[in-house]
């Protein structure tokens, strides 16, 4: 009996238990806050990328990424949230669901229009993005590229083809330059082989072939 009760201990002891994460919102950008100091991904809802643009129905493109980020600002800067964690990504963010003064953060972001429901991870705003899609609310009265495929599309040059050669030689107004992984600048530097930069794959091989390793 006694062995038993130990093993459900231990057991209980190993399972983790989601956390609640509340306090101040500071917007990050559609989807992502900062809680009381905590990087927190909202569950459920992709938005537009800082820095993506769409089109208007008229063919002009503006920044809707930048305007996304700005409408939920006002909606929830400096209100009070509470989360529940559903995940930790990638990242080392807190993938939760929030609530603000007893309302669902996601529903109402996605209600408006301001993001999409990620259907791959979340079903659960399925019905709310439908209806802002056939109200033409926000971003569903223009044309936008769904986050997910701007953000790979992005990637393009960013993610090396040799899982051996992670070492990016870039060419800019200062010279041949490589960065490695965990430098400042390594995550958003492309290569553009058709410029002359390349992938290399140690730091000799890079310096052999005359280029300095950037300083951050």
């Amino acid at each position: 009996m006694l062995r038993f009760c130990l093993l459900v201990s231990m057991l209980a002891v190993a399972v983790p238990v989601a956390a609640d994460v509340s306090g101040r919102v500071r917007v990050i950008d559609g989807d992502t806050f900062d809680v009381a100091g905590v990087r927190v991904r909202l569950h459920g809802i992709d938005a537009p990328e800082g820095k993506q643009t769409c089109e208007t129905e008229q063919g002009a493109n503006w920044a809707c990424g930048a305007w996304v980020t700005a409408q939920v600002a006002v909606m929830y800067d400096g209100k009070r949230a509470r989360c529940r964690e559903v995940d930790v990504d990638r990242y080392d963010r807190v993938v939760a669901r929030c609530e603000v003064e007893g309302r669902d953060v996601g529903q109402q972001i996605v209600s408006r229009g301001l993001a999409f429901a990620y259907r791959e991870y979340s079903m659960a705003y399925d019905l709310d993005e439908k209806g802002a899609a056939i109200n033409d609310r926000g971003l569903h009265s223009g044309r936008v590229q769904n986050p997910a495929q701007y953000r790979a599309t992005s990637a393009k040059g960013r993610i090396p083809v040799n899982k051996n050669c992670v070492i990016k030689g870039n060419i800019t107004k200062s010279g041949q330059i490589f960065h490695v992984p965990g430098q400042r600048d390594y995550e958003r530097t492309g290569i553009n082989i058709a410029k002359g930069e390349r992938w290399f794959c140690s730091e000799q091989e890079a310096r052999a072939q005359g280029w300095r390793k950037a300083r951050r």
